[in-house]
């Protein structure tokens, strides 16, 4: 029988609806046993909250004073440390687990299964290649511990209302001292957080400028949505790098997501297939974002973004 171990991620003493992607993918196995594992340096609150998802049947928690940052390199030595008692390791494909899950695949001498999009079997899995233009089977060898990233557009999240007990461990692991944590840059925002968010609006090269994209944040806002946008608008410096939706930003499946003024490079393409519904508004009629949407709009995105938001 299979027995899963996740590794929870969470900022700020809550838990990332990601981890809860994560469970629904384990819950596929038909394992035995799924333990979530909580590494902080107060790992309480945080497993209070994974302790009430659906299916989890422990929630271990390692508390060190090493752990307040998730630095891969430090974490993983200790994740490595009990998975030795678990069949498959799991962790989301997002920014942490596309950072951790590697070291743990390294430190476990197994190789790893990454944006597992369909579980088909205890050792075998479905992910995209190509910009997600393919996808390919993958079966993992069987002597070994599968370690996989979870593509989290492609699962939902768990259910709540479960009591998992919740159990703190101790582990023997060397940690290294050539990586430490100096300081966190990143962009503080009152809007949803983009990789979970319900709805998102984007803005593509179509904006004009960073000036421009105020059109986006105050359509966002009446929304309530998050805000996300092309590598082209990235690249041209309407806004920073972390709000990039695709291929080399952020997978996401909102249910609704709003394209504006966005032509449909498949790289973009590729972090919107799950969304519920795609609505795209550009006034090139052959954009290729057209191809995809549910709903279309062609025309001057500042003629109609102001009228959307006078409706709303």
């Amino acid at each position: 029988m299979s027995k899963v171990l996740i590794v929870a991620e969470h900022l700020g003493g809550h838990l990332n609806a990601s981890t809860a992607k994560c469970v629904t993918a384990a819950q596929a196995l038909s394992p035995e046993a799924i333990d979530l594992l909580v590494l902080a340096d107060a790992p309480e609150a945080v497993a209070a909250e994974a302790a009430t998802l659906a299916g989890v049947t422990r929630v271990l928690t390692i508390a060190n004073p090493a752990n307040a940052q998730a630095i891969a390199q430090v974490l993983a030595p200790q994740v490595a440390g009990i998975a030795a008692a678990y069949s498959h390791v799991f962790g989301p494909s997002t920014t942490f687990g596309k950072d951790l899950m590697p070291c743990i695949a390294a430190l476990l001498d197994a190789p790893q299964v990454s944006d597992v999009m369909a579980v088909e079997g205890t050792h075998v899995f479905k992910r995209p290649i190509y910009a997600g233009n393919a996808i390919v089977t993958v079966e993992a060898p069987q002597d070994r511990p599968v370690v996989a990233t979870i593509r989290t557009a492609s699962f939902a999240e768990a259910a709540r209302g479960g009591s998992a007990p919740v159990e703190a461990l101790t582990v023997e692991a060397v940690l290294p001292t050539h990586t430490r944590f100096v300081g966190l840059a990143a962009g503080s925002s009152d809007r949803p957080d983009l990789q979970s968010a319900r709805r998102v609006v984007s803005g593509g090269r179509g904006v004009g400028s960073a000036e421009n994209f105020k059109v986006i944040y105050d359509l966002a806002d009446k929304l309530g949505a998050a805000v996300g946008a092309s590598r082209a608008a990235v690249d041209a410096g309407y806004c920073p790098n972390e709000m990039q939706v695709g291929q080399t930003g952020k997978i996401i499946a909102p249910e609704l997501y709003i394209a504006v003024g966005i032509s449909g490079a498949i790289q973009h393409l590729t972090g919107i297939k799950d969304a519920g519904t795609i609505v795209a508004i550009n006034k090139d009629p052959d954009s290729a974002i057209f191809e995809i949407a549910d709903i279309g709009l062609v025309g001057d995105l500042f003629q109609i973004l102001p009228e959307l938001e006078a409706a709303l």
